[in-house]
C-alpha cells in the first residue's frame, strides 16, 4: 500500500521568521503559522478556533522567507509532515510534528501585515487574473462539460 504525506496550509505568520545556518552552511528558516478552523457549536453559532503549526524551510527558500516575510503576513505552504523526538536538558522526552515546506507562496503585500490593511490574495498561482478562465463565457453560462472529474 502506498503512503501519502502531503500538507497544504494557508494562514498568517505568528512570528518573524528565524534564519539559522547548519554547521555545513545550509540555510534553515523556521516559521510559525496560524490557520483558523471555523465550525458551528451545539448552539448553532459559528466559532473560530486557531491551529498553530511550525514550518521549516531549507536553502534558498529559507533565505527568501527570512528576507521578505514578517509576523502577520499571509502565506500558503505546501509540504510534508515530519516527526522528531529528543531528550530535553532536564531528561524529559520531547517530541514535535513539523511541516517541512516544499514551497512557501507569499500572499498579499509586504505592507499589509504592518498596517493591518485588508489582504487580497489575487489569482491562484499560474493564472493571470486578466485572462483567466473565470471570465470566459462558458464559465459564466455554467457549462459543466469542461470539468475534469
Amino acid at each position: 500500500m502506498a503512503s501519502i504525506n502531503r500538507v497544504v496550509l494557508v494562514g498568517n505568520l505568528t512570528r518573524d521568521p528565524e534564519l539559522r545556518q547548519t554547521p555545513n552552511g545550509k540555510s534553515v528558516c523556521t516559521l510559525g503559522l496560524a490557520v483558523n478552523d471555523r465550525y458551528k457549536n451545539d448552539a448553532g453559532e459559528w466559532v473560530e478556533k486557531p491551529n498553530f503549526f511550525d514550518i521549516v524551510t531549507w536553502g534558498a527558500q529559507a533565505e527568501n522567507c527570512s528576507r521578505y516575510l514578517s509576523k502577520g503576513r499571509p502565506v500558503a505552504v505546501d509540504g510534508r509532515l515530519s516527526y522528531r523526538s529528543w531528550e530535553a536538558q532536564d531528561g524529559s522526552k520531547r517530541s514535535k510534528v513539523e511541516v517541512i515546506a516544499n514551497s512557501v507562496q507569499f500572499l498579499g503585500t509586504r505592507d499589509a501585515a504592518a498596517t493591518g490593511a485588508p489582504v487580497a490574495t489575487g489569482a491562484p498561482s499560474g493564472l493571470n487574473p486578466d485572462t483567466s478562465d473565470f471570465d470566459s463565457p462558458a464559465a459564466a453560462a455554467g457549462d459543466d462539460d469542461d470539468i475534469p472529474f
